[in-house]
């Protein structure tokens, strides 16, 4: 008589009845994606649609075109500061990073968010990091590429959620925004990277290098237990978005709203729609869900056509950086390519 041993999963899993036809969720046309983006822009729509007429009678003064510029200034040092804090990753998880090559790629292929898709700027930094020409001291592997990649956004949002319970309890939100902390504890980081390393990886096509590199042997994320707790990454980009949010203050300013006693509840709400943003699955950027979850935090509270305007001008003055920092990053790359002039001989003929 053979010893009793309990049935697997799998076998478990073929004895369950199947559950009705009309529990099944129907899929959606397209993927999750275009859906949220269109009911985050419709959302923005209807508000430009209901308040049109008061944003017209706004009226920006000379002091306030002077703030906006200020904004456009202060975000691109916040964009240089990303680049920086993603060096602060990649030395972390043990790179040898060269930092003004890594602060380039990053602000270089920052722009790509913008396009169908929203993976091209990471794709290009994977790319990077594994081809020979890398900004490290030798190219990675893909796994390990994949979760450099992909810890510079997670350690972002972790540090921007941490930030919200500065505008007070807020009904739980405050202590709640505190939990995603515990994720990056090596004991729940490592779990979390390896999966989102395989979703990315199909994403962007890597999935059979991927797989080469598991049956060769290699571990599918770095044990980050040998770094402790990333402490030195996310007060980098602690830094990097309390900038963004200087940037927005200037907006702010802009307009005239009330900053000052006002600014926890301020810092809270930008800091919940940007990593809003920044993690929901919608348009490119971020672009409808910050303004969207802009306006339904801090609806409540202010005047929702300044908070429209507030938002509508910081959207552009973060687009307005993203295109001048690639401007000037292509600039200097050709500046520096060019090769020199040549100088004729001093016996030669001038014509």
């Amino acid at each position: 008589m053979s010893p009793w041993s309990p049935p697997s999963l799998e076998s478990l899993r073929r004895r369950l009845p199947s559950p009705p036809k009309w529990l099944a969720l129907p899929s959606l046309p397209g993927g999750l994606r275009p859906w949220i983006t269109m009911g985050s822009i419709g959302f923005v729509m209807a508000a430009l649609l209901s308040h049109g007429r008061q944003l017209v009678q706004l009226r920006l003064d000379g002091q306030g075109w002077l703030w906006l510029v200020l904004g456009v200034g202060v975000s691109l040092l916040s964009l240089l500061t990303n680049g920086f804090a993603w060096g602060v990753v990649l030395r972390w998880l043990g790179l040898r990073p060269a930092w003004a090559a890594v602060v380039e790629l990053h602000v270089a292929t920052n722009l790509r968010k913008f396009l169908p898709g929203g993976i091209w700027h990471l794709a290009s930094r994977v790319q990077r990091l594994r081809s020979e020409g890398a900004p490290l001291a030798a190219p990675v592997g893909t796994s390990m590429a994949l979760v450099a990649v992909l810890l510079d956004p997670l350690v972002a949002a972790v540090a921007a959620l941490a930030l919200v319970p500065l505008g007070g309890w807020q009904g739980g939100l405050g202590l709640a925004c505190l939990l995603p902390l515990a994720l990056l504890l090596p004991r729940w980081l490592d779990p979390l990277l390896g999966r989102l390393e395989r979703r990315r990886a199909r994403d962007l096509g890597l999935e059979e290098e991927l797989q080469q590199e598991l049956a060769q042997g290699a571990p599918l994320v770095r044990p980050s237990g040998l770094g402790g707790y990333p402490w030195q990454p996310l007060l980098a980009e602690l830094a990097f978005v309390l900038l963004r949010f200087a940037g927005f203050c200037c907006c702010i300013r802009a307009f005239d709203l009330p900053l000052g006693s006002e600014a926890p509840l301020w810092l809270a709400g930008f800091a919940l729609a940007w990593t809003a943003g920044l993690v929901v699955p919608g348009a490119p950027g971020g672009l409808g869900v910050f303004e969207a979850v802009l306006l339904l935090r801090m609806g409540l509270t202010l005047p929702e056509a300044p908070l429209l305007a507030v938002a509508l001008s910081y959207r552009l003055i973060v687009t307005l950086t993203d295109l001048l920092a690639a401007a000037l990053v292509a600039l200097d790359r050709r500046l520096v390519r060019q090769p020199p002039v040549a100088t004729p001989p001093s016996g030669s003929p001038s014509q």
